[in-house]
């Protein structure tokens, strides 16, 4: 395999993301990345991404990259498949790339303590302050963001946002089902987040750069068989205690 790696990109976590060369990209953090010495030591994303690797025959090296540099990376060759991405977050995508079957089914939340539990319509909320990481993109919200309806209140990471909730500084954060499962297993029951609205729902898998010196069929025909084996739900599950919500 040539020079690039493989990728991972999600709509959460701190400000950097991690490259892998068979190599892998993605932004890493809370329940799909641990870090050690600033690369990604375990996670749903590195566990996954990492048997990939394995599976295909290629060695995995984590490399950390800012978020923004993803895309360039992929587009100079540095990294040669990106996971956990939608076409609808790409819609300027330029390059020759081929994307994988869905792998993953990802819910969007806006969350809460169980005192603020029942479920809500943003749209009807009172002005108030709404739990968000920094640098993501939220466009079910962004209008009442625009308006001055809600207001952005940002931390560095999904895991700090979802903390900011629990300490009382907003009533409501927006989460992924993943972080949030991940969050509530270490609580008590009664402590417990709970998600009060939908914001966004979409299927989202990987994209491989289409270049001769990659294996592309390969990792396409793995990541199907690590679907459709169970082997990435079970990952979800040890991380999250729940399988895919997929619908």
């Amino acid at each position: 395999m040539g020079p690039g790696g493989i990728a991972g990109n999600q709509p959460h976590c701190d400000g950097s993301a991690t490259a892998v060369a068979l190599r892998r990209a993605r932004q890493l953090g809370d329940a799909d990345g641990q870090f050690e010495r600033g690369r990604p030591t375990q996670g749903i994303l590195h566990d996954i991404l990492l048997s990939l690797a394995t599976q295909v025959g290629v060695p995995a090296q984590f490399v950390v990259l800012p978020r923004a540099r993803v895309q360039s990376a992929m587009e100079h060759g540095e990294i040669d498949v990106r996971c956990y991405a939608a076409q609808s977050w790409l819609p300027n995508q330029s390059g020759d790339y081929i994307w994988s079957v869905p792998l993953w089914f990802q819910r969007d939340l806006l969350v809460s303590r169980k005192e603020h539990g029942a479920q809500v319509s943003p749209g009807r909320l009172p002005r108030q302050a709404i739990g968000t990481v920094l640098g993501y993109n939220y466009p079910t919200l962004q209008p009442l963001f625009d308006a001055d309806q809600l207001l952005r209140e940002d931390a560095r990471n999904q895991e700090q946002v979802l903390e900011k909730l629990l300490a009382g500084r907003y009533r409501y954060a927006v989460s992924n089902q993943w972080t949030l499962d991940w969050i509530n297993q270490r609580l008590q029951p009664e402590q417990q987040l709970q998600g009060v609205a939908v914001l966004q729902e979409q299927h989202i898998g990987c994209y491989v750069r289409n270049d001769p010196k990659v294996p592309v069929q390969r990792i396409l025909r793995t990541l199907l068989r690590m679907k459709m084996s169970g082997e990435i739900d079970e990952v979800i599950r040890l991380y999250t205690g729940t399988s895919d919500k997929s619908p």
